[in-house]
């Protein structure tokens, strides 16, 4: 019975490891010119897309819709790797607009905005 345990845990523990070794192959696959959609975060606002907060959209003259975000189609332009090991993306719009009519640029944090929902591949 010891033998059988050991040997379902094994199984277990082997396609764990692989799974999880997966999920970060795409993240090294992310490069500039992907293309990705914006999706519904799971919180009220985006933690892993660096929106600016509504205050300064609207002190710039921007219109601070935070659901019309939701659909978007983004191109990755520049990936760079910071110094605690997380990848941070440059992203703009597709269509050439601008988010809330104010930023053309905006950054996220690739790894945490793919799990979350915030992005997502096409």
């Amino acid at each position: 019975m010891k033998k059988l345990f050991f040997a379902v845990l094994f199984v277990v523990a082997t396609l764990n490891i692989n799974a999880q070794s997966g999920s970060s192959d795409v993240l090294k696959e992310v490069k500039a010119g992907d293309i990705l959609q914006i999706g519904r975060p799971d919180a009220p606002s985006f933690k892993h897309i660096d929106f600016p907060r509504a205050n300064t959209i609207i002190k710039s003259g921007g219109i601070a819709n935070y659901k019309k975000m939701e659909g978007v189609k983004v191109v990755v332009t520049d990936v760079k790797e910071k110094k605690d090991g997380t990848l941070q993306v440059k992203i703009k719009r597709t269509d050439g607009g601008r988010f809330f009519g104010i930023h053309s640029v905006v950054s996220a944090d690739i790894k945490n905005a793919l799990e979350s929902g915030e992005l997502s591949g096409i």
